[in-house]
């Protein structure tokens, strides 16, 4: 046997063995996408890729080899999330709004291979998860411009649902007419409220009139139907492809960093593992403290002085109880570690009712 039969003995038996692991890797990688279905969660996850990738390419000796083992990782990832896709392409996820919307885009970018299915009521979509109707939903929390959504803030402290994902779309709104339109021609824009303020310097410098939609793509689809080059809609481009619209003029939203964040909310928990933890970890609680002098002050001491930072701290009236507020708390660090437990248990000892409603990854955004 000469040395190219040898060497090409050697590669069979290498892809042989090559072959077992790709398969048992793949069963994994199944296994991972019933988790994600579970927990709401998306197929593709950039900070995790890199981790992997930095940390196995340390495992290659030749740095003459070192890049095409890189390649051969990415690639490797790729076929695993592909196939993590076919599997959840059963997967159903509720939103707010209506094909087009802001939402749309986000459940629609968050879970490409679910099924989506719009709800006209942020309590509706939210319950028919909690019935188990719907693997998970995807709502705002809060928008740059116009603070947070208090709807969806007291469905998470009143409600059984974890965030389990949260990411942030940009938003860039645009005026869209018919094909005869034009910004002369257009004497109303119709959009949502918080559309038509994100707006307010475009609109009085063009002198427009205004009318409100209850959100952006029915004011799109009611341009649509009139079909008349004096009226025209506030919303995304991508919802101007939805409705066969013209975009008579791009982003004319006053502020540029205009962002909205929204979050994947399901029925199980999401628990990373604490000996992963990710710099970028963050978690959600909610809580309400005792009637006494001092409470809040001392529960905020607490998360302080296990050395995690407050990134957002919000109060809400509460429904049925007169005066009397719930706590909305966003801070960053593991909370599923040892530290993160016994924070837990003396909050829980000071608190009246105290949730720890999700863990999710603030690295991850939304492009175009």
């Amino acid at each position: 046997m000469n040395e190219l039969e040898k060497s090409r003995n050697e590669i069979s038996r290498i892809d042989t063995e090559m072959a077992k692991l790709f398969e048992q890797r793949m069963h994994a990688a199944a296994a991972i996408a019933g988790y994600k279905k579970q927990h709401g969660l998306s197929v593709k996850d950039p900070a995790r890729e890199k981790e992997l990738i930095d940390r196995n390419r340390t495992l290659i000796e030749s740095s003459d080899i070192e890049s095409y083992y890189v390649q051969f990782l990415k690639k490797t990832i790729d076929l695993s999330c592909e196939y993590q896709s076919k599997i959840l392409n059963g997967m159903k996820v509720t939103y707010c709004g209506v094909e087009g919307a802001f939402a749309y885009m986000a459940a629609r970018r968050m879970f490409p291979e679910a099924e989506l299915v719009p709800y006209s009521d942020f309590g509706d979509a939210y319950e028919a998860v909690e019935r188990g109707e719907y693997d998970c939903v995807v709502l705002p929390l809060e928008n740059s411009a116009a603070g947070e959504v208090g709807t969806v803030m007291d469905l998470i402290f009143s409600g059984d649902l974890f965030v389990n994902q949260v990411v942030d779309l940009p938003i860039e709104h645009n005026l869209l007419g018919t094909d005869e339109a034009t910004t002369e021609s257009v004497k109303t824009v119709i959009s949502h409220p918080q559309a038509l303020e994100q707006c307010g310097e475009y609109i009085r410098a063009h002198g427009f009139e205004t009318e409100t939609f209850s959100n952006t793509a029915l004011a799109a689809r009611y341009v649509k139907e009139k079909n008349d080059a004096t009226i025209a809609a506030i919303a995304s481009d991508e919802t101007s492809e939805v409705f066969g619209l013209k975009i008579v003029d791009k982003v004319i939203n006053d502020s540029k960093t205009n962002t909205t964040r929204f979050a994947a909310l399901s029925r199980a928990q999401n628990r990373p593992a604490s000996m992963s933890s990710r710099a970028e970890e963050n978690f959600i609680l909610v809580f309400t403290v005792k009637n006494e002098a001092g409470a809040l002050a001392q529960t905020l001491n607490i998360i302080g002085a296990h050395g995690f930072n407050m990134r957002n701290l919000r109060s809400r009236p509460m429904k049925d109880l007169q005066w009397n507020y719930f706590f909305y708390i966003e801070a960053e660090g593991n909370v599923n570690n040892e530290n993160g437990r016994d924070m837990l248990r003396e909050l829980s000892a000071i608190c009246a009712k105290l949730k720890l409603v999700g863990t999710y990854y603030s690295n991850l955004k939304i492009g175009e």
